[in-house]
Protein backbone atom coordinates (compact mmCIF):
# COMPACT_ATOMS: atom_id res chain seq x y z
CA UNK A 1 0.00 0.00 0.00
CA UNK A 2 1.64 3.65 -0.96
CA UNK A 3 2.23 5.80 2.07
CA UNK A 4 -0.30 7.94 3.47
CA UNK A 5 0.21 11.30 1.74
CA UNK A 6 0.78 14.33 3.42
CA UNK A 7 -2.40 16.15 2.72
CA UNK A 8 -4.33 14.07 4.55
CA UNK A 9 -2.32 15.88 8.14
CA UNK A 10 -4.18 18.86 6.74
CA UNK A 11 -7.53 18.04 6.77
CA UNK A 12 -9.65 18.28 9.91
CA UNK A 13 -10.97 16.49 12.72
CA UNK A 14 -14.51 17.51 11.35
CA UNK A 15 -17.44 16.45 9.43
CA UNK A 16 -17.21 16.82 5.48
CA UNK A 17 -17.05 15.66 2.02
CA UNK A 18 -13.77 14.76 0.41
CA UNK A 19 -13.26 14.17 -3.24
CA UNK A 20 -10.13 12.46 -5.06
CA UNK A 21 -8.79 13.48 -8.91
CA UNK A 22 -5.97 11.52 -10.62
CA UNK A 23 -3.39 13.01 -12.73
CA UNK A 24 -5.32 14.67 -15.67
CA UNK A 25 -7.73 16.14 -13.08
CA UNK A 26 -10.94 13.77 -13.76
CA UNK A 27 -12.79 12.91 -10.64
CA UNK A 28 -12.26 9.27 -9.46
CA UNK A 29 -14.78 9.16 -6.06
CA UNK A 30 -17.03 11.58 -3.58
CA UNK A 31 -16.78 10.45 -0.41
CA UNK A 32 -18.66 12.01 3.48
CA UNK A 33 -17.13 11.84 7.02
CA UNK A 34 -17.78 12.08 10.01
CA UNK A 35 -14.36 12.59 10.44
CA UNK A 36 -12.50 14.14 7.50
CA UNK A 37 -9.05 13.39 8.48
CA UNK A 38 -9.67 9.54 9.56
CA UNK A 39 -11.29 8.68 6.79
CA UNK A 40 -9.29 9.95 3.68
CA UNK A 41 -6.46 8.86 5.86
CA UNK A 42 -7.99 5.38 6.44
CA UNK A 43 -7.87 4.71 2.59
CA UNK A 44 -4.16 4.53 3.12
CA UNK A 45 -4.44 1.61 5.50
CA UNK A 46 -6.35 -1.39 5.94
CA UNK A 47 -9.33 -0.92 3.40
CA UNK A 48 -11.08 -4.69 4.87
CA UNK A 49 -14.43 -3.91 3.31
CA UNK A 50 -13.44 -1.52 0.87
CA UNK A 51 -10.81 -3.35 -1.27
CA UNK A 52 -12.49 -2.82 -4.42
CA UNK A 53 -11.08 0.60 -3.95
CA UNK A 54 -7.76 -0.38 -3.75
CA UNK A 55 -6.91 0.08 -7.75
CA UNK A 56 -8.04 3.89 -7.49
CA UNK A 57 -5.87 4.74 -4.40
CA UNK A 58 -3.19 4.25 -6.59
CA UNK A 59 -4.03 6.52 -9.56
CA UNK A 60 -5.39 9.72 -6.81
CA UNK A 61 -3.29 12.69 -7.23
CA UNK A 62 -4.92 14.88 -5.49
CA UNK A 63 -7.29 15.49 -2.35
CA UNK A 64 -9.86 18.30 -2.04
CA UNK A 65 -12.58 18.51 0.90
CA UNK A 66 -15.18 20.71 1.84
CA UNK A 67 -15.28 21.36 5.74
CA UNK A 68 -18.70 21.18 6.86
CA UNK A 69 -20.84 22.46 10.38
CA UNK A 70 -22.42 18.98 11.15
CA UNK A 71 -22.45 15.67 9.53
CA UNK A 72 -25.88 15.86 8.50
CA UNK A 73 -24.48 18.77 6.29
CA UNK A 74 -21.79 16.31 4.57
CA UNK A 75 -24.58 13.83 4.04
CA UNK A 76 -26.50 16.47 1.99
CA UNK A 77 -23.52 17.65 0.58
CA UNK A 78 -22.50 14.33 -0.83
CA UNK A 79 -26.15 13.49 -1.78
CA UNK A 80 -26.37 16.89 -4.22
CA UNK A 81 -23.20 16.19 -5.75
CA UNK A 82 -23.50 12.97 -6.38
CA UNK A 83 -27.21 12.97 -7.98
CA UNK A 84 -26.15 15.01 -11.05
CA UNK A 85 -22.50 13.39 -11.28
CA UNK A 86 -21.23 10.04 -10.48
CA UNK A 87 -17.59 9.52 -10.72
CA UNK A 88 -16.36 5.93 -11.82
CA UNK A 89 -16.04 4.44 -8.19
CA UNK A 90 -19.27 5.30 -6.74
CA UNK A 91 -21.79 3.42 -6.86
CA UNK A 92 -24.81 5.28 -5.82
CA UNK A 93 -26.27 8.46 -7.05
CA UNK A 94 -27.47 10.80 -4.00
CA UNK A 95 -26.51 8.14 -0.95
CA UNK A 96 -28.59 5.62 1.11
CA UNK A 97 -30.69 7.66 2.79
CA UNK A 98 -34.15 8.99 1.87
CA UNK A 99 -35.40 12.35 2.10
CA UNK A 100 -38.26 12.98 4.81
CA UNK A 101 -39.81 15.85 6.41
CA UNK A 102 -41.47 16.07 9.65
CA UNK A 103 -45.36 17.54 9.89
CA UNK A 104 -46.28 19.12 12.82
CA UNK A 105 -50.08 19.44 12.97
CA UNK A 106 -51.46 21.50 15.70
CA UNK A 107 -55.43 20.36 14.57
CA UNK A 108 -57.41 20.01 17.89
CA UNK A 109 -59.49 17.11 16.84
CA UNK A 110 -55.90 15.52 15.95
CA UNK A 111 -53.07 16.75 16.81
CA UNK A 112 -49.83 14.89 15.69
CA UNK A 113 -45.83 15.05 15.06
CA UNK A 114 -45.00 12.68 12.41
CA UNK A 115 -42.65 11.67 9.39
CA UNK A 116 -44.16 12.28 6.03
CA UNK A 117 -42.29 12.16 2.06
CA UNK A 118 -44.32 15.13 0.92
CA UNK A 119 -45.24 18.83 2.20
CA UNK A 120 -48.74 18.54 1.75
CA UNK A 121 -50.40 22.19 2.65
CA UNK A 122 -52.96 22.00 5.30
CA UNK A 123 -54.55 24.18 7.14
CA UNK A 124 -52.07 25.28 10.33
CA UNK A 125 -49.65 22.59 9.30
CA UNK A 126 -46.04 23.33 9.28
CA UNK A 127 -43.43 21.03 7.39
CA UNK A 128 -39.79 21.09 8.55
CA UNK A 129 -36.70 20.03 6.61
CA UNK A 130 -36.13 17.90 4.47
CA UNK A 131 -33.88 15.78 6.64
CA UNK A 132 -32.11 12.32 5.32
CA UNK A 133 -32.30 9.21 6.92
CA UNK A 134 -36.06 7.87 7.65
CA UNK A 135 -35.22 5.66 10.43
CA UNK A 136 -33.28 8.86 11.72
CA UNK A 137 -36.09 11.01 11.56
CA UNK A 138 -38.67 8.58 12.87
CA UNK A 139 -36.59 8.44 16.11
CA UNK A 140 -36.05 12.21 16.50
CA UNK A 141 -39.87 12.60 16.43
CA UNK A 142 -40.34 10.32 19.39
CA UNK A 143 -37.90 11.86 21.30
CA UNK A 144 -39.56 14.85 20.77
CA UNK A 145 -42.94 13.56 21.18
CA UNK A 146 -41.70 12.25 24.74
CA UNK A 147 -40.61 15.48 26.08
CA UNK A 148 -43.71 17.02 24.28
CA UNK A 149 -46.32 14.72 24.10
CA UNK A 150 -48.92 16.54 20.95
CA UNK A 151 -50.86 13.56 20.66
CA UNK A 152 -52.12 13.35 23.75
CA UNK A 153 -52.70 17.05 24.32
CA UNK A 154 -56.14 17.46 22.13
CA UNK A 155 -59.57 18.87 24.20
CA UNK A 156 -61.01 15.13 23.45
CA UNK A 157 -58.44 13.52 25.47
CA UNK A 158 -58.99 10.19 26.98
CA UNK A 159 -58.36 9.53 30.48
CA UNK A 160 -55.04 6.92 29.26
CA UNK A 161 -54.15 10.03 27.00
CA UNK A 162 -54.06 12.42 30.17
CA UNK A 163 -52.44 10.22 32.10
CA UNK A 164 -49.93 9.79 29.83
CA UNK A 165 -49.03 13.30 29.30
CA UNK A 166 -49.07 13.61 33.02
CA UNK A 167 -46.22 10.78 33.58
CA UNK A 168 -44.36 12.58 30.44
CA UNK A 169 -44.22 15.77 32.75
CA UNK A 170 -46.91 17.59 29.80
CA UNK A 171 -50.27 17.37 31.90
CA UNK A 172 -50.44 21.10 32.25
CA UNK A 173 -49.36 22.30 28.59
CA UNK A 174 -51.69 23.35 26.57
CA UNK A 175 -52.11 22.11 23.11
CA UNK A 176 -50.78 25.48 21.81
CA UNK A 177 -47.86 25.61 23.82
CA UNK A 178 -46.73 22.28 23.12
CA UNK A 179 -46.65 23.16 19.10
CA UNK A 180 -45.24 26.38 20.11
CA UNK A 181 -42.02 24.35 22.13
CA UNK A 182 -41.94 21.96 18.88
CA UNK A 183 -41.80 24.35 16.61
CA UNK A 184 -39.29 26.07 18.32
CA UNK A 185 -36.79 23.66 18.69
CA UNK A 186 -37.52 22.13 14.40
CA UNK A 187 -36.61 26.12 14.36
CA UNK A 188 -33.41 25.49 15.38
CA UNK A 189 -33.46 28.49 18.45
CA UNK A 190 -30.54 26.76 20.82
CA UNK A 191 -32.44 27.27 23.85
CA UNK A 192 -35.19 25.14 22.70
CA UNK A 193 -33.25 22.47 21.75
CA UNK A 194 -31.19 22.96 24.36
CA UNK A 195 -33.63 22.43 26.66
CA UNK A 196 -35.59 19.42 24.77
CA UNK A 197 -31.91 17.42 24.69
CA UNK A 198 -31.80 18.11 28.70
CA UNK A 199 -34.95 16.68 28.98
CA UNK A 200 -34.19 13.43 27.00
CA UNK A 201 -30.68 13.32 29.10
CA UNK A 202 -32.20 13.35 32.27
CA UNK A 203 -34.83 10.11 31.06
CA UNK A 204 -31.86 8.50 29.68
CA UNK A 205 -30.13 8.61 33.16
CA UNK A 206 -32.92 8.23 34.97
CA UNK A 207 -33.59 4.87 32.79
CA UNK A 208 -29.44 3.97 33.69
CA UNK A 209 -29.52 4.48 36.96
CA UNK A 210 -32.79 1.90 37.33
CA UNK A 211 -30.58 -0.40 35.21
CA UNK A 212 -33.47 -0.49 32.29
CA UNK A 213 -30.65 -0.43 30.01
CA UNK A 214 -32.57 -1.28 26.85
CA UNK A 215 -34.24 1.59 27.44
CA UNK A 216 -31.32 4.17 28.15
CA UNK A 217 -29.90 2.74 24.89
CA UNK A 218 -33.27 3.89 22.85
CA UNK A 219 -32.90 7.26 24.71
CA UNK A 220 -29.69 8.05 23.79
CA UNK A 221 -30.62 6.77 20.17
CA UNK A 222 -33.57 9.73 20.43
CA UNK A 223 -30.85 12.26 21.69
CA UNK A 224 -28.32 11.33 18.44
CA UNK A 225 -31.23 11.72 16.36
CA UNK A 226 -32.78 15.29 17.85
CA UNK A 227 -29.28 16.33 17.41
CA UNK A 228 -28.93 14.92 13.56
CA UNK A 229 -32.31 16.83 12.32
CA UNK A 230 -31.50 20.41 14.50
CA UNK A 231 -28.03 20.16 13.04
CA UNK A 232 -26.26 23.25 11.04
CA UNK A 233 -27.26 22.61 7.61
CA UNK A 234 -27.37 25.03 4.48
CA UNK A 235 -26.36 23.00 1.40
CA UNK A 236 -30.22 22.14 1.31
CA UNK A 237 -32.08 25.31 1.82
CA UNK A 238 -35.87 24.28 1.70
CA UNK A 239 -38.23 26.44 -0.35
CA UNK A 240 -35.74 28.51 -1.95
CA UNK A 241 -35.51 28.66 -5.96
CA UNK A 242 -32.84 31.14 -6.30
CA UNK A 243 -29.91 29.77 -8.87
CA UNK A 244 -26.45 31.38 -8.70
CA UNK A 245 -22.54 30.89 -7.76
CA UNK A 246 -21.27 31.64 -4.41
CA UNK A 247 -17.60 31.75 -4.19
CA UNK A 248 -14.56 31.81 -1.46
CA UNK A 249 -11.28 33.29 -2.65
CA UNK A 250 -7.70 33.19 -0.72
CA UNK A 251 -5.75 35.10 -3.46
CA UNK A 252 -4.01 31.25 -4.51
CA UNK A 253 -7.68 29.42 -4.72
CA UNK A 254 -10.64 30.38 -5.72
CA UNK A 255 -13.68 27.54 -4.30
CA UNK A 256 -17.09 28.08 -6.64
CA UNK A 257 -20.29 26.26 -5.29
CA UNK A 258 -23.23 26.28 -7.30
CA UNK A 259 -26.38 26.45 -6.26
CA UNK A 260 -29.68 25.16 -8.01
CA UNK A 261 -33.31 25.26 -6.62
CA UNK A 262 -31.87 25.96 -3.21
CA UNK A 263 -29.43 22.94 -3.44
CA UNK A 264 -25.42 23.26 -3.76
CA UNK A 265 -25.26 20.93 -6.97
CA UNK A 266 -21.90 21.76 -8.11
CA UNK A 267 -18.10 21.82 -6.39
CA UNK A 268 -15.30 23.44 -8.18
CA UNK A 269 -12.23 24.94 -7.34
CA UNK A 270 -8.96 26.50 -9.90
CA UNK A 271 -6.30 28.31 -9.28
CA UNK A 272 -6.84 31.75 -9.38
CA UNK A 273 -4.81 35.28 -9.35
CA UNK A 274 -8.08 36.85 -7.80
CA UNK A 275 -11.57 37.04 -6.71
CA UNK A 276 -14.11 35.92 -9.33
CA UNK A 277 -17.71 37.54 -8.87
CA UNK A 278 -20.34 35.38 -7.94
CA UNK A 279 -24.04 35.91 -6.05
CA UNK A 280 -24.32 37.59 -3.03
CA UNK A 281 -23.17 34.75 -0.55
CA UNK A 282 -26.84 34.01 1.68
CA UNK A 283 -26.44 34.87 5.55
CA UNK A 284 -24.28 32.48 7.49
CA UNK A 285 -22.36 31.44 4.07
CA UNK A 286 -19.01 33.46 4.20
CA UNK A 287 -17.26 31.80 7.51
CA UNK A 288 -18.10 28.62 5.66
CA UNK A 289 -17.03 29.61 1.83
CA UNK A 290 -13.93 31.36 3.70
CA UNK A 291 -12.84 28.14 5.49
CA UNK A 292 -13.00 26.18 2.52
CA UNK A 293 -10.86 28.54 0.36
CA UNK A 294 -7.92 28.61 2.82
CA UNK A 295 -8.31 24.34 2.98
CA UNK A 296 -7.96 24.00 -0.58
CA UNK A 297 -5.28 26.20 -0.77
CA UNK A 298 -3.16 24.14 1.34
CA UNK A 299 -4.25 20.71 -0.49
CA UNK A 300 -3.57 22.24 -3.56
CA UNK A 301 0.05 22.94 -2.39
CA UNK A 302 0.50 19.26 -1.49
CA UNK A 303 -0.27 16.78 -4.25
CA UNK A 304 -0.88 13.12 -3.49
CA UNK A 305 1.84 12.13 -6.52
Amino acid sequence: MPARPDAVAVLPAAPGVYRFRDGAGRVLYVGRATHLRSRVGSYWGDLRDRRHLRRMVGRVARIEALVCDSVHEAAWAERNLLERSLPPWNRIPGGLEVPVRIRLDPSADAPRLDVVSDARPGPGVRHFGPYLGRRRVRSAVSGLSRVYPLAHAGPGRSAGERELARLRGAQDASLPELAAALTAVLDREPGAVAAALAALGARRDAAAAAQAYEAAARLQEEIEAVQWVVAPQRVTAPGEQADGDVTGWTGEVLVRLRIRGGRVRGWDQEPCAHASSGTRAPAGWTPFLRRNAELAARLVALPVT
